[in-house]
């Protein structure tokens, strides 16, 4: 066993932290169940902010997204900086990352964005670095989305896919020939037919699987390697075998509990009405989640089968990862992690897409972590952890010194079986400029959201009320919680603060 591992950071796009065969017998993930029984999983795992680009930006740079400046999605992270990856291939790692990056705008000019995503000249001749990946091999989008081209459109060429472009939504004009058709409720997640036309093997998500493992077969020396799915991201629509999979007469969605909105912040209720007006929040972008979330539970039922389906796939291009690393002797000396971005709704509180409501469904994550011999095989934790606290804890694993600015902290003793490594977490949350803009503290047994205009909030016991249906936040018995969250808040946001220089001198 070495000191110095490998480090292999799995993750997927939006995955609920129920969608686990290890915690939900109605999914099979007999590989990621492998990984539980190899590692140990994390059941209180959050991410900084439910949103991709600013949580995924907070992975590669241990930060806050109020700090790294990825504040929401159609914000570019800079790249005037290190990153990780940066660190750890100057202390000799091969350092890639395959997959989904979203670390920019699709808006130009950035690199994941048109025209640049469909100039297959140009993706032939670049490969990195980007971020701190020494190699990228990148797609931009999920399902059938217009935003698709780049190293996969490569791939699909070179696998006799010349037409590809007919598969996914043409940026202008009619439907593609092999595009799922759009469902009639207008919702940009949904799809008519789920089962795509596109063959499993020519799916984004076997490109992931298969070119991860070449990253990890083609080179010598420790390495770092990011294999980021895009799935089970919305819209709900996925290859044969694995869109029929589920029945969806099985599937069991989460449900509005009558009167469940009546104490929490008006926005949560709006999102029940046909024809919510949520104002401000939709200038001069969109709130994500900011709309209608009525939708027929039929048709959430099979929205709920196509995104197990997506999540089984993942999990045989995850066992192809395990295997090949088992084969080469190189399973005992790797540090495999696997997590998602953020979490999902389907149906939970009466909500189908993500926004500005922190419940656990959207904040939590499933999380895994495992490295033999080091971290305890077959355990169940429910110390916190957070997605900024990768970045430290790779490099603690890496024998590297973390920089000052990093706001995260090492997990790594904390995995191993010492004491947890924090008591609470921080989410943050802003779409738009001002509105909405909120953030909230997690402890164990208890969480408050405060919101950056208006008098309203949530607080949630969550021992008493692990559902969170009981917004404590305007109850009078409940101000001592309060209070006492509201200081604790504060005093957490103040020791994440970064040291990004040390002091040198009494002034």
């Amino acid at each position: 066993m070495t000191d110095r591992p490998n480090i292999l950071l799995i993750t997927t796009d939006q995955q609920h932290f129920s969608a686990l065969g290890a915690v939900n017998d109605r999914i099979s993930t007999p590989n990621l169940d492998r990984l539980c029984a190899m590692g140990t999983r994390f059941d209180r795992a959050y991410c900084p902010n439910p949103v991709c680009t600013p949580s995924r930006a907070s992975i590669i740079t241990g930060e806050y997204p109020s700090q790294h400046g990825a504040w929401t999605i159609g914000v570019d992270l800079a790249e005037d900086r290190d990153f990780l990856g940066d660190h750890l291939a100057r202390a000799g790692y091969r350092t890639g990352l395959i997959g989904k990056a979203h670390f920019q705008s699709l808006a130009p000019p950035s690199k994941e964005s048109q025209p640049t995503l469909r100039d297959l000249d140009f993706w032939r001749g670049f490969n990195g670095p980007w971020y701190g990946f020494r190699h990228v091999e990148l797609a931009r989008n999920h399902a059938d989305e217009s935003h698709v081209g780049q190293h996969y459109a490569l791939w699909l060429e070179e696998k006799g896919l010349t037409d590809w472009a007919d598969y996914f939504q043409p940026l202008l004009g009619d439907a593609a020939p092999h595009a799922p058709a759009r469902h009639p409720s207008g919702h940009y997640w949904a799809r008519e037919g789920r089962a795509w036309d596109l063959p499993e093997d020519l799916h984004y998500t076997r490109w992931t699987g298969e070119r991860s493992a070449a990253f990890i077969e083609e080179g010598e020396g420790p390495f770092f390697l990011w294999a980021s799915f895009h799935d089970p991201h919305p819209p709900y629509t996925v290859p044969e075998p694995w869109a029929s999979i589920y029945d969806p007469a099985d599937m069991v969605p989460g449900r509005l509990t009558p009167g469940e909105h009546d104490a929490n912040p008006p926005h949560f209720a709006m999102t029940q009405e046909e024809a919510p007006d949520f104002g401000d929040w939709h200038r001069p972008w969109n709130a994500h989640g900011c709309e209608s979330h009525l939708y027929p539970e039929d048709e959430l039922k099979k929205d709920m089968a196509v995104y197990y389906g997506m999540v089984g796939f993942i999990d045989a291009e995850v066992g192809r990862l395990l295997d090949m690393l088992e084969a080469r002797g190189q399973l005992q000396d790797t540090l495999v992690v696997f997590t998602t971005d953020h979490g999902h709704f389907l149906g939970q509180h009466g909500l189908v897409a993500k926004g500005p409501f922190h419940y656990e469904d959207l904040i939590r994550l499933p999380f895994v972590a495992a490295w033999p011999g080091r971290i305890p095989a077959g355990e169940v934790s429910d110390a916190m952890v957070s997605l900024v606290d990768l970045m430290p804890t790779f490099l603690d694993a890496a024998g590297v010194d973390c920089p000052g600015r990093v706001q995260g902290v090492s997990q790594l003793a904390a995995w191993s079986g010492g004491p947890p490594a924090r008591d609470h977490v921080i989410v943050e949350n802003r779409h738009n400029p001002v509105m909405p803009h909120l953030r909230t503290y997690v402890e164990r047994d208890a969480k408050i959201t405060v919101y950056r205009q208006g008098g309203a909030g949530e607080l949630f016991d969550l021992a008493a009320d692990p559902g969170e249906l009981r917004n404590l936040w305007d109850e009078a018995g409940a101000a001592p919680l309060k209070s006492r969250m509201l200081h604790a808040f504060l005093q957490a946001t103040m020791a994440a603060e970064p040291t990004p220089a040390p002091r040198r001198a009494g002034a």
